[in-house]
């Protein structure tokens, strides 16, 4: 493949995008956009782009690929904006964005001008974000779904998987109302939960004040996805209103459920009911990527005295192994505390948890 193509929105999924297409397709143009000047001069500066456009029109009217890597209510705007422009006559657009079927209903601008549009959805993220953290693995064996609307044939599908082959993703071809029901399900929703246990702690602290120190371990792993973008989260709940509505009433049914149990005291059904999730969640698969992306964290027992992290960070680095993050949990004065490290990669991790052994007698576990 080679030609020109225009990504509109140089974040971590769009600056990734072009890594792997311009690995896959080096003969390839790489035009790139973004709001934000100094994003867009970044992008260029780490040779995620090959060309700077100061406007869409600009890198648009050119374009044989165009990726619309924004949030869902800004691409809605600029699928308006593209339907106005005189284009390539063979030009493909998609989208990365978490909802599908309010876009999908958008792309009838394009449609109706003759404009071939396929949604799509790499479910893949970071621990970081922004151009700089853009890698040409993120999308490697990681889902990748195509939401294409009914009037466009599987040829044009089979083109844009041929520019996005270098993701090494595995993509699947869905309906945009299943995506949206699939999405909402494991992803949308654990983000509403998310943030209302946030929410609901922050109200006990405001008597409690030991909420927020107690806070600091496992509540705070199970609540990290509260931390996304508080403004792509609101559009994304917005787009896909009726979906999450009605999950949002079966999951009210659900607590419900767990009310009365607790109320009544039916130990045997609140037995039952712990061991089927425990059994679901222990079945679900381990060394996939997800709609949310993964921790691959390293729990490490080590005595709490001074130089112990760097002691140990020492050790990876001498086998050149990257971490993203590394924090002490549970640590009392003279009594072993539990260090996590988290890694991008299984591999990696791994790999630490050999080197670790290697260098110490620390006993090591994979959460």
């Amino acid at each position: 493949m080679n030609g020109r193509v225009f990504i509109i929105g140089l974040g971590l999924i769009g600056g990734s995008l072009a890594l792997c297409i311009k690995k896959e397709h080096p003969e390839s143009i790489i035009t790139g956009y973004d709001i934000s000047q100094d994003n867009l001069k970044l992008a260029s500066m780490l040779g995620v782009i090959d060309e700077r456009s100061t406007t869409i029109e600009e890198g648009a009217k050119s374009a044989d690929l165009i990726i619309l890597s924004t949030p869902v209510k800004e691409t809605e705007k600029i699928m308006e904006t593209l339907s106005k422009m005189e284009l390539k006559q063979n030009v493909l657009i998609t989208d990365v964005g978490s909802t599908k079927s309010v876009i999908t209903k958008k792309s009838q601008v394009l449609l109706d001008k003759g404009i071939t549009f396929i949604g799509g959805h790499p479910m893949a993220g970071s621990h970081k974000s922004g151009v700089s953290a853009s890698k040409v693995i993120l999308f490697e064996n990681a889902f990748y779904l195509l939401t294409p609307p009914e009037r466009v044939n599987d040829q044009h599908v089979q083109h844009l998987l041929k520019w996005l082959q270098g993701t090494n993703a595995k993509f699947l071809v869905i309906s945009p109302e299943e995506h949206d029901l699939l999405a909402g399900a494991i992803s949308h929703m654990p983000h509403i939960v998310a943030a209302s246990l946030v929410h609901q702690a922050d109200h006990i602290s405001e008597q409690h004040k030991l909420v927020t120190r107690l806070a600091a371990g496992g509540f705070r792993d199970i609540t990290r996805i509260a931390s996304s973008s508080p403004s792509m989260w609101r559009d994304i709940l917005i787009h896909n209103k009726n979906v999450l509505m009605e999950l949002m009433y079966d999951w009210k049914k659900e607590m419900d459920k767990v009310l009365s149990l607790i109320e009544k005291e039916q130990a045997e059904e609140l037995y039952d009911y712990f061991a089927r999730a425990k059994k679901v969640r222990d079945g679900l698969p381990q060394d996939q990527k997800g709609a949310i992306p993964a921790f691959y964290d390293l729990f490490v027992d080590v005595p709490d005295y001074p130089g112990v992290i760097s002691e140990i960070t020492g050790y990876l680095a001498k086998e050149n192994i990257s971490i993203t993050n590394i924090r002490i949990m549970e640590t009392r004065e003279e009594i072993f505390g539990i260090l996590v490290i988290s890694f991008q990669t299984e591999e990696d991790r791994v790999r630490a948890q050999k080197c670790i052994a290697s260098y110490s007698n620390y006993d090591t576990t994979i959460g």
